[in-house]
């Protein structure tokens, strides 16, 4: 239940095909941003039907995303869920205990494409971190989709289940279809300069402001439109996956095949 992707539709068009699946509140980042290039609206006249010159002369005159400053913004406190286990306390020295001591923290995601690396960048987010390592590790509780608290990890056996080329891949549900949560959520965590600018960021996903909860995305390009919204908290490669995570087969934005997350695996050193 936390993102928005990219694609080239209108707002409204994405609004009323969410409505239509049931899910107008799952954590979706929306991709109304995307460079023209990477998808044609169904209603775009064909090639032969244009003079010749003209869709290159209009693609290059559309203004395009730019990098904006990206101001620290103060982390808010949230109410804790009243069945939480935790009642939402819950630190990085919780999530990383037992592991070995080190500076560096990375997440493995085992895929049944490839295994990506993911640097995550808990001096910048630490709460975000900390809780993805919990779910990750199964330490933290969380509620499953049969609506019981568990200690086991969140991640493993689940899907990238909403998938847009040139914007993001979204997995982490439990649920595998995007409407999942972890029965919590954790606020947001802008920092300075943290900006969508290339491929391979790991965010969180979220359905509004300080909403994180479960869901993750992997941008597959830069997304501009998304800094200050999103909480960034890692760097994922190889950047070749990420691309070829992103080109599977789609129908909408659901993959046909989902990529499958067999396992996440949580060093430091």
């Amino acid at each position: 239940m936390i993102a928005r992707a990219l694609v080239t539709p209108s707002l409204s068009t994405l609004a009323a095909l969410a409505l239509l699946a049931g899910c107008s509140k799952t954590p979706e980042p929306t991709a109304e941003e995307a460079p023209a290039t990477k998808a044609a609206p169904a209603s775009k006249p064909s090639a032969a039907a244009q003079p010749a010159g003209d869709k290159v002369e209009k693609e290059a005159a559309r203004p395009q995303p730019q990098r904006r400053k990206v101001t620290a913004k103060p982390v808010a406190e949230v109410k804790p869920s009243e069945d939480d286990p935790l009642k939402g306390k819950w630190t990085l020295d919780d999530a990383t205990k037992g592991l070995p001591p080190g500076e560096t923290l990375t997440a493995s995601i085992e895929t049944d494409l490839g295994t990506l690396s993911c640097k995550l960048l808990h001096d910048k987010a630490p709460i975000t971190v900390a809780n993805f390592v919990g779910l990750a590790r199964g330490i933290r509780p969380w509620k499953t989709p049969e609506g019981a608290w568990e200690k086991k990890p969140a991640y493993d056996g689940t899907i990238f289940h909403r998938i847009i080329k040139g914007f993001m891949i979204q997995g982490g549900d439990a649920k595998k279809n995007g409407t999942g949560e972890a029965g919590y959520v954790i606020p947001d965590e802008v920092w300075e300069d943290g900006s969508h600018d290339r491929a391979g960021l790991l965010c969180m996903a979220n359905r509004g402001k300080n909403t994180n909860s479960a869901q993750f995305f992997i941008t597959d390009a830069p997304a501009f439109h998304l800094d200050g919204g999103y909480t960034i908290f890692g760097e994922c490669g190889p950047e070749e996956l990420v691309h070829k995570l992103a080109s599977v087969e789609v129908k909408g934005e659901r993959p046909a095949n989902p990529p499958v997350i067999k396992k996440v695996t949580i060093t430091r050193k």
